[in-house]
């Protein structure tokens, strides 16, 4: 049991790498059934390039969307926000909600960078691509010190029913390869600078210390889990009070709800800083709202 414990804690603790480590499984098991089930280069000068480059940024697209529309942080921010502007832009600073807005958006692109990633160690789309472009310096740097042939069965190569001596077919589409490697190995890199000069720049611009921070996190944590049990819990109660008092032909018994300026007051946006002492929108309307109820915020009966 003890075990058990010790590895359940630790599978917990390191729940976002295997959920990354996870992602990137399937986006390689996907990226492999299109490349082998529904990809088939055109290979001509007309089609590659596009067919090439749909396989390629299709699916990240759809990736980013669908990170985007999964994503609680997301809808948090947005519902509303055309009726209520100031939910987004709160205050007197427009940009205070632009760090979370950034947030949301890397934590969508993660997915997609990966297939993009994957998709370029592979080679194959960008292969197609590569070899429909129709620019003379692309072209000519493709086929420099090549034979003539070269300009005009450069979009054969992929589907090797080129012309070209088999040699010259093997360097091309060696050349093809190692610059789609390039590429992606350049987008690894520059992922990851970028979410390191991320992190470092809000970890060295925060008023307040590691600590307090790795509490504010573990806080957020176990405050949207226990939120959504007891939010479950409480709509489940509510609902069989109704369909009691309707089946029963019986009034319903009094039972709180909040208004619906208490929902907005914890559902809007709001950063953790020094001259706060609360550490979340439900925490300082808890700690801040006047308990002395109004009419208006009393248990109401139905």
């Amino acid at each position: 049991m003890n075990r058990f414990k010790v590895i359940l804690k630790f599978l917990l603790d390191q729940k976002s790498t295997i959920g990354y480590s996870l992602m990137a499984l399937f986006t390689l098991g996907g990226e492999r059934v299109f490349n082998r089930v529904s990809f088939q280069c055109p290979c001509n000068h007309q089609q590659n390039f596009a067919y090439g480059l749909t396989f390629l940024l299709g699916p990240a697209v759809v990736l980013l969307v669908l990170g985007l529309f999964l994503s609680t942080r997301f809808w948090k921010l947005f519902t509303g926000c055309c009726l209520n502007p100031k939910k987004l832009l709160p205050k007197k600073n427009n940009c205070d909600s632009l760090p979370e807005l950034m947030s949301v958006f890397w934590g969508a692109c993660v997915v997609p960078i990966m297939w993009l990633c994957i998709a370029l160690m592979s080679g194959t789309f960008y292969e197609c691509a590569a070899s429909g472009l129709k620019k003379h310096l692309v072209v000519d740097h493709f086929c420099k010190n090549k034979t003539i042939k070269c300009l005009e069965e450069l979009a054969q190569v992929p589907c090797e029913r080129s012309k070209l001596p088999s040699e010259e077919r093997a360097e091309l589409r060696l050349m093809f390869k190692a610059q789609s490697q390039i590429l992606g190995w350049s987008i690894i890199i520059i992922a990851v600078v970028a979410a390191l000069l991320g992190i470092c720049l809000r970890y060295s611009c925060s008023e307040v210390s590691y600590l307090q921070l790795t509490f504010w996190k573990h806080y957020m944590e176990k405050e949207k889990e226990h939120l959504n049990t007891f939010t479950v819990k409480y709509a489940s109660k509510l609902a069989k009070r109704n369909i009691k008092s309707f089946f029963e032909n019986k009034p319903p018994g009094l039972f709180p709800l909040q208004t619906h300026e208490a929902w907005k007051k914890i559902s809007t946006y709001s950063t953790f800083s020094k001259g706060k002492e609360c550490y979340s929108n439900l925490h300082q309307y808890v700690e801040m709202r006047d308990w002395d109820l109004s009419l208006e915020e009393k248990p109401v009966q139905d």
